[in-house]
């Protein structure tokens, strides 16, 4: 199973795909960007928060532009990947563009995919979302929710945590206690966890990510247990991944559906 077929991506339709929560997002978004190019599609990547400026290599050229026009796109190639920011700050970051744009862009067809990050996470590995924040278009298709399971087995604390206190609220944990694979499982179930403000009809991804072990891949698997206990199935699809390394994880004879 490759990238694309792990989040069931229409490679011959158009894409709108939201990445939410931490650990993760970037790699997966600029992941599924090549993997999109590779197949000689135009693709599109941006933020609606701040995203850091890509390295060469990430794509094949950035725009920074607070226009609200979509002609500026106009003499895109297909085969290519495309990053957008509306500015840049502290010389290194993207700032985000309007959602209502990239909705826009994605009604229009300019591009194949779209891939967006609608959160920030500083760098942790798991986190809960404020009350302003992801902002997702509202006619995103995809919604991928990451997790870094790098955080479970560790204490609750800002070490491992984006937004300590409202983390603590989510997942009904006091900080410093043992983060287990029950609270992620709260995370993940919660209205104001993971996939806070996704809107209604778009399919909805978990990504547990940084799988690099075995003993985090039975993390893993003990969490989407959790999920089944809770019959929950808004969710599509788990994806247990290590990114870094390119590696998909799948049982056989289980495809990780919840």
């Amino acid at each position: 199973m490759n990238l694309l077929e792990a989040f069931e991506i229409d490679q011959n339709g158009h894409e709108l795909i939201s990445l939410v929560g931490a650990g993760g997002k970037t790699t997966a978004m600029f992941a599924l960007a090549q993997a999109m190019k590779a197949l000689n599609k135009r693709v599109l990547v941006t933020t609606t928060t701040n995203l850091f400026y890509p390295a060469q290599k990430e794509c094949d050229r950035v725009i920074v532009s607070e226009a609200v026009d979509s002609s500026i796109f106009n003499a895109i190639p297909a085969g290519s990947v495309t990053v957008l920011g509306k500015g840049v700050i502290e010389g290194r970051k993207l700032t985000g563009v309007d959602k209502e744009f990239i909705g826009q862009l994605h009604e229009e067809n300019i591009f194949d995919c779209i891939l967006v990050e609608c959160d920030g996470s500083k760098r942790k590995p798991i986190k809960a979302p404020a009350h302003y924040e992801p902002v997702v278009p509202h006619n995103a298709t995809r919604a991928i929710g990451v997790i870094g399971l790098d955080a479970v087995g560790n204490p609750i604390t800002e070490d491992y945590v984006h937004r300590l206190e409202l983390f603590c609220a989510v997942v009904k944990r006091q900080p410093g206690a043992i983060l287990d694979q029950e609270a992620v499982v709260n995370l993940i179930v919660s209205s104001q966890g993971l996939f806070k403000d996704v809107p209604d009809g778009c399919e909805k991804y978990l990504l547990l990510n940084k799988a690099d072990n075995a003993q985090r891949r039975m993390q893993a698997g003990d969490i989407l247990i959790g999920l089944r206990k809770r019959d929950i199935f808004s969710i599509t699809r788990c994806v247990v991944a290590a990114l870094a390394r390119n590696k998909i994880y799948q049982k056989k004879g289980d495809d990780l559906k919840i």
